[in-house]
């Protein structure tokens, strides 16, 4: 389950963005080989929301383009891993929260020239990807979610 929050009013939050987030997110946990019920949160921001929560967990006083909240312990490897949230009341694991300021995928779009569809699928997957334990603090990992990020994004269809 994908559960939306819209709390802007910046960027028009459209039918087609919510079915590129789901589908973004679809694609991701497939590639991934994540094929148990899941539960994730998505929370759509602005620019000056996201710049708070930056702060507020990160320590970081700017803004940034998408936030990811895992749930998970440890890194998802295969259908084997023992998930420990799990909610009760579904049954489904909770991956986390995926919180997304569509201003600045609109502005990182033009900046980087490609679409807009292309940059939030593009945040989405990146975030995804964190809450099945993915990271890029190293150069290995970082080249690692690279080539998984643009596969999901070929096979979705935006490449770039």
């Amino acid at each position: 389950m994908i559960e939306f929050d819209n709390r802007q009013n910046k960027i028009e939050f459209t039918q087609e963005i919510q079915d590129i987030i789901e589908k973004s997110i679809y694609s991701t946990l497939q590639h991934e080989n994540f094929s148990k019920p899941y539960e994730i949160s998505v929370v759509l921001t602005d620019n000056d929301k996201i710049k708070e929560i930056n702060k507020e967990f990160r320590g970081i006083d700017r803004e940034t383009d998408v936030l990811s909240f895992p749930m998970l312990n440890e890194k998802f490897i295969d259908n084997n891993f023992n998930f420990e949230d799990i909610n009760p009341q579904t049954g489904e694991v909770v991956l986390g929260d995926i919180v997304l300021s569509l201003e600045k995928a609109k502005s990182q779009a033009i900046e980087y020239g490609h679409s807009f569809e292309r940059e939030v699928s593009f945040l989405t997957v990146h975030s995804v990807l964190h809450l099945l334990g993915y990271d890029h603090e190293r150069d290995e990992d970082r080249i690692i979610m690279r080539q998984k990020e643009e596969s999901i994004l070929e096979k979705i269809g935006l490449v770039r």
